[in-house]
């Protein structure tokens, strides 16, 4: 059983027993220092208002590869391709992924930025304590923090359809309802810290993820018999839905980069437990931002020379143009080989994404912004890892994957609000930012090209999450409505309502010292 104590004086530290108690809200600490001990990264931790409760095993290679499996690349494009091949085929395709992924680069640039002035679990959510004026803090922090928590509950779901659906183009392989696979994957155990930061599995991951995209690339170009030419992969637009002038549907192909490449602040949220988070932590966010970029470009751009006529593929039976397209280059067997390595990648991106998830329940309860709280802040001694917000975290994906059951009317308007979700929570702190200039540098920044990437950042993810709201197909019908703009304002005006009704009435932001037990974090041993 977990030991209870009050907190006795907000300018102490203490730990006694198995309880931690969070100290009061004090300013952060930024240090000019080349090499930061684990010790002193909890300092400023501590200095920050909480007390460091994980042990610091993540390094610059286990955080680099950690920001590489949250996208999952290769498996994430195949699922995705089709968004660009019907707003237009391959101009669309590569254009999009060009343009749309230059607009996700800034704001992971930028959030990698805020990741490393004010390193913690809680994440962009957190750095919102130190960007708006105090008597903003609270309501601002609720909101986003809101659409944090629905983005990451989607997130999931959005991932384990899309694995499922890999599978469904191969039949003899296994069934193609999977759905009752993709709920019962979400009970998977609660690995520690040691165990996927170490640098033989995170190697091991990249290894295969990216041998398997090399593969890919090599077998189609090499059994393709009739490529189009690289001017054809800029140049032949062949719109499919329905939107006129045709050329405004090239924005929906966008969808693709925005989802794989804006989940920096997934490896954010492993701040508490990186050696040196100031660094590795925002290094890791934009290398691996920046590699995802570049080699989904290199992909894209095979996948075009090599996909034939891009109508067929649209047409496809399977539902899968980019496993049709290996059936077609390739033959059966290559075929299913390659689908089933996406399945693969796809269902090694659950590992971070569960662990992400989690330690955003933990920063939220650890704040009492979550109903219970007391229970979704505890932290196993064992497995050095917060069990209850796991459980917690996959029980609700359960619940959320239901939703695939319905109609897959409901999981695009699932997918649509999961990636507006995250740019409404991403691009609030970066806003305030820049609004009310409160914003220490830390180690890592962007400089005098600071301004212009939150700027480039603000506009284009402001724009596309507006256009998301829009139906991707005409004539519009209820099969092919997108309900995502009744999702997002559902959850705003009951984020709002409960705010005025409940939550200010016992919510004073992150990192806050509160009067009552709730202020202690619990440990089990």
């Amino acid at each position: 059983m977990a030991s209870k104590s009050a907190e006795k004086s907000g300018h102490t530290n203490a730990l006694q027993g198995s309880t931690v108690v969070v100290r009061e809200n004090v300013s952060p600490l930024t240090s000019s220092s080349d090499d930061v001990t684990m010790d002193e990264a909890d300092r400023k931790l501590e200095a920050m208002g909480y007390t460091p409760v994980f042990k610091r095993e993540f390094s610059t290679w286990s955080s680099f590869s950690f920001a590489m499996s949250i996208s999952g690349v290769y498996g994430s494009l195949m699922s995705t391709w089709i968004y660009g091949l019907q707003a237009g085929g391959a101009a669309a395709i590569m254009w999009s992924w060009v343009i749309g992924g230059a607009g996700a680069w800034a704001l992971a640039l930028s959030l990698a930025e805020l990741s490393s002035a004010y390193p913690s679990s809680g994440a962009m959510y957190f750095t919102l304590k130190f960007l708006a004026p105090e008597e903003q803090v609270p309501i601002l922090c609720w909101i986003s923090g809101s659409y944090s928590f629905l983005a990451r509950e989607c997130t999931v779901l959005i991932r384990k359809q899309a694995t499922s659906i890999l599978l469904e183009p191969s039949p003899a392989v296994l069934p193609p309802n999977m759905h009752p696979v993709r709920c019962c994957s979400q009970l998977c155990p609660s690995p520690p810290t040691s165990l996927t930061c170490r640098p033989t599995t995170m190697f091991g991951y990249v290894v295969f993820h990216i041998s398997v995209l090399v593969g890919a690339c090599v077998c189609l170009l090499v059994q393709t018999k009739e490529k189009h030419s690289i001017a054809y992969a800029f140049t032949d637009f062949q719109p499919s839905s329905g939107w006129n002038p045709p050329g405004f549907a090239f924005l929906f192909g966008c969808l693709t980069p925005a989802w794989i490449m804006t989940s920096a602040d997934s490896t954010a949220r492993i701040a508490e437990e990186a050696k040196d988070p100031a660094r590795i932590v925002p290094k890791a966010i934009a290398n691996a931002t920046t590699f995802t970029y570049i080699i989904g470009f290199l992909f894209n751009l095979v996948l075009v020379i090599c996909m034939g006529d891009p109508l067929e593929l649209v047409q496809s039976p399977s539902g899968q143009p980019v496993a049709q397209l290996f059936f077609n280059a390739m033959g059966r067997t290559p075929a299913i080989l390659f689908t089933l390595c996406g399945f693969a990648v796809m269902n090694l991106v659950a590992i971070p994404g569960i662990q992400a998830g989690s330690r955003t329940i933990f920063a939220f309860a650890r704040d009492d912004l979550l109903p219970f709280s007391h229970h979704w802040r505890r932290v196993s001694k064992r497995s050095q890892t917060p069990i209850a917000a796991v459980w917690l975290y996959a029980a609700l994906e359960i619940i959320v994957n239901l939703l695939g059951l319905m109609s897959d009317t409901a999981i695009s308007a699932v997918f649509n609000v999961c990636t507006v979700a995250l740019n409404i929570s991403y691009l609030v702190p970066i806003i305030c930012k820049m609004l009310y200039r409160r914003f220490e540098k830390g180690p890592w920044n962007l400089g005098r090209w600071s301004f212009v990437m939150n700027v480039v950042a603000v506009g284009w993810n402001t724009f596309m999450a507006v256009i998301f709201f829009f139906p991707t197909r005409l004539p519009v019908a209820a099969e092919n409505m997108n309900y995502a703009i009744v999702v997002f304002v559902f959850v705003l005006m009951f984020s709002v309502g409960f705010w005025y009704t409940h939550g200010r009435h016992f919510y004073t932001g992150p990192g806050t010292r509160r009067p009552l037990a709730a202020t202690v974090v619990e440990t089990l041993g």
